[in-house]
């Protein structure tokens, strides 16, 4: 279990140690979470590619790993 998600975490690692919050990520429009350049990118950056706030997204994604 995470104790808490922070937005410089790569996605790939997240995944492996929260896999639970796959559908919080597909649900803001990360549909390639499986492909290979994205496992390296942060959540910051990823959110700043698919026009997210990186602190948003990071507050969701604490939230289901809390609940």
């Amino acid at each position: 279990m995470i104790a808490k998600v922070t937005k410089d975490m790569q996605i790939g690692d997240l995944l492996q140690l929260a896999p639970e919050v796959a559908p919080v990520l597909l649900e803001v429009g990360m549909h390639c979470l499986g492909c290979p350049a994205s496992q390296m990118e942060t959540l910051e950056e990823a959110a700043m590619v698919h026009g997210l706030d990186a602190d948003l997204l990071v507050e969701k994604i604490n939230a289901e790993v809390n609940k």
